[in-house]
């Protein structure tokens, strides 16, 4: 499903307001990624990068080409584990939103 231009202003407004929501959409992201929900987590990470610094300034940081990072995260996209993680760091780095990682024994 494509999202509207409206839809994308609305997530962008609120994640310029409302830090928590800035977090949760980062955490959310890497969360379906991590469970193997490829396709919600590089949409939510999509969202996440329109919403804070936008893929031209994600082209900058990376020096890699807009429309190239802007396909991996698109519903057909395949990013490399090498290119997702430099993604997230760079995320990390220019939100300064900072994620971590954490073994919970028999979480399901």
């Amino acid at each position: 499903m494509a999202l509207t231009r409206d839809f994308r202003d609305t997530v962008r407004k609120r994640a310029e307001r409302d830090p928590a929501f800035r977090k949760a959409l980062f955490r959310d992201a890497v969360q379906a990624l991590l469970a193997g929900n490829t396709s919600d987590g590089r949409a939510t990470l999509r969202a996440y990068i329109n919403a804070t610094i936008g893929f031209e300034r994600l082209s900058e940081v990376l020096g890699r080409p807009e429309k190239s990072l802007m396909r991996m995260f698109g519903p057909d996209g395949n990013p490399t584990a090498e290119n997702l993680l430099g993604v997230i760091s760079a995320l990390q780095t220019e939100t300064g939103v900072h994620l971590e990682i954490r073994a919970v024994a028999g979480a399901a």
